[in-house]
């Protein structure tokens, strides 16, 4: 069941929209109005959310919303991690809810929360306690970022790499298993606060993980679940089969289905945090996809 879908991921962030090529949110806000016309088009009720801000600003929200694009969706949604890479402490959680709806006449929905292993397990362990304590009952969603550790072979979706000392090496560590699939400590509180704590959970093209993780969330007791579909992956070979195969390995879950990245050939640069030369093409993804999957 698709439960809502999501137009991009951090577009504040410059690791995911490219912020020079569209300094003031002009090109997304338009592409965000689109896109959402086009979902409610294919499905009148279905529950669209904003990318999720990261960093948590509520000066963004308050441009976006002068300029059109909150007019076309149901949920504002916000990113968090305290332990790593935010400059504020865990416990202000209530804190940056509350500035967001402020401004907001929308839900607000937290839909990637985390906190890596790098430094220790036990970091992780305090870190999913704590958050699960500020912010159930405090959100309507609440996804946990990630299942799986990143695997040390493929690339984080970040522009810094070494730039900035582990900041880029935390993004490997952000599972509850290890890339080997082996549980960490924080594992065994996770079904403590489970069908009200989701997970978010990415899979990569053709993803080897995809049963085993789907095994992991039912043992877990996992209702919520947010996940994506590529646009950029869509212009692969074989990609529908794909989509299809991923769909209904989680046809058991309340998805939230997130719809980013820009195909090289569509980009006003060839990179995927790049705007789309014609925002019309993401709009027509995200209503092929809505169509297909939750139609």
């Amino acid at each position: 069941m698709i439960e809502a879908v999501k137009l991009w991921n951090e577009p504040n962030n410059k690791s995911h929209w490219d912020l020079e090529l569209d300094k003031d949110w002009l090109i997304y806000s338009r592409m965000v109005r689109l896109a959402g016309a086009a979902v409610r088009a294919e499905h009148p009720t279905l529950p669209r959310v904003l990318g999720g801000m990261s960093p948590i600003d509520p000066g963004f929200l308050e441009r976006l919303d002068r300029q059109g694009a909150l007019d076309e969706v149901d949920v504002v949604a916000v990113h968090g991690f305290p332990l790593d890479w935010n400059h504020w402490p865990i416990d202000e959680w209530p804190l940056r809810i509350a500035e967001v709806r402020a401004v907001s006449r929308h839900p607000v929905w937290v839909t990637e929360v985390g906190v890596s292993s790098f430094g220790a397990e036990e970091v992780q362990e305090f870190g999913l306690r704590r958050t699960a304590e500020l912010l159930l009952g405090r959100v309507e969603r609440l996804h946990w970022y990630s299942l799986y550790d990143l695997p040390r072979a493929w690339p984080a979706t970040t522009r810094h790499r070494e730039a900035e000392g582990s900041s880029y090496y935390r993004h490997f560590h952000m599972g509850l298993l290890r890339e080997d699939g082996t549980p960490k400590r924080a594992l065994r509180h996770f079904a403590d606060y489970t069908p009200q704590l989701g997970i978010c959970q990415w899979f990569h093209f053709q993803d080897p993980r995809l049963d085993e993780a789907v095994a992991w969330l039912k043992k877990l007791g996992v209702r919520h679940l947010r996940t994506g579909l590529s646009w950029a992956d869509s212009l692969r070979p074989g990609a529908e089969e794909w989509f299809d195969q991923q769909m209904r390995a989680l046809e058991d879950f309340d998805v939230t289905l997130t719809y980013c990245f820009t195909p090289e050939s569509c980009g006003m640069t060839a990179h995927h945090t790049s705007p789309p030369n014609h925002v019309e093409e993401y709009a027509d993804f995200c209503a092929r996809m809505t169509r297909r999957y939750a139609s």
